[in-house]
């Protein structure tokens, strides 16, 4: 399953940050089994545990993290630090705050780092339009269904066997992944539908075996694609940048 490090950040950060999740509760949900380092904050070492990162963002004002996830052509969200954009656009995810963006990179199996880019001095980007529940899940579907002639005529299943598994159960909840307990309900069925459909394009996007061999093929592939691939990321970032109003 496609895994999403910022935004777990995002979502419990900002849960701590907020006095909706304690310290602890925050802690264990972002790194889960990993040990996570933190280098480039302000204030600290050259590399710090995480539970030392997020004491700093509290001491340097941050109130909340948002989640962006950059994609080629699309960096809305991302601050223009020098160097930010390229690993953002590498990394595919970003926690963005007011002081501070931090970008992960998994070192081995059981490390995740993070680099930080202060931003002071830099000039406030405009948040990435972030639309509603609602809206996000609306969306989604409509994306899916457009989506699935393409899906089928790649025929995944013959060799992706865990595809049909995964489009089963997109509403079912995933094993392993928490959310404060003040989330939306619909949050949570977002949250399962995104990550699944996300795991799904990454194997229909692949190069081989997916059913696009030529160049030609594989474009128009990427085309019908897109759609559902915007409506994936419009969705993870509704529901990892939600917080109750």
């Amino acid at each position: 399953m496609h895994d999403f490090p910022a935004g777990r950040l995002a979502v419990w950060a900002t849960a701590w940050l907020g006095g909706r999740a304690s310290y602890d509760a925050a802690l264990d949900a972002i790194t889960g089994d990993a040990a996570h380092r933190v280098t480039g904050l302000p204030g600290t070492g050259a590399a710090v545990p995480l539970g030392e990162a997020l004491t700093a963002l509290r001491g340097l004002g941050e109130r909340r993290l948002r989640l962006v996830l950059p994609a080629p052509g699309d960096v809305r969200g991302l601050p223009a630090v020098p160097g930010l954009a390229p690993l953002g656009l590498e990394a595919g995810q970003v926690a963005v705050g007011e002081r501070v963006v931090l970008v992960p990179e998994p070192i081995g199996p059981e490390v995740l780092q993070w680099t930080a880019f202060p931003l002071d001095g830099a000039p406030a980007a405009p948040p990435a339009v972030e639309g509603t529940l609602r809206a996000a899940s609306g969306a989604l579907d409509l994306a899916m269904g457009d989506a699935a002639r393409t899906l089928a005529d790649l025929d995944l299943a013959r060799w992706h066997p865990e595809v049909p598994a995964l489009l089963a159960d997109l509403g079912r909840p995933v094993r392993g992944v928490a959310l404060p307990d003040d989330t939306d309900p619909l949050a949570l069925s977002l949250l399962a539908r995104g990550m699944r459909l996300a795991a799904v394009l990454d194997l229909a996007l692949a190069d081989a075996p997916g059913g696009a061999v030529t160049h030609r093929q594989a474009a128009a592939r990427d085309e019908a694609l897109r759609p559902l691939s915007t409506a994936v990321r419009e969705a993870l970032t509704a529901v990892c940048n939600w917080i109750p109003r």
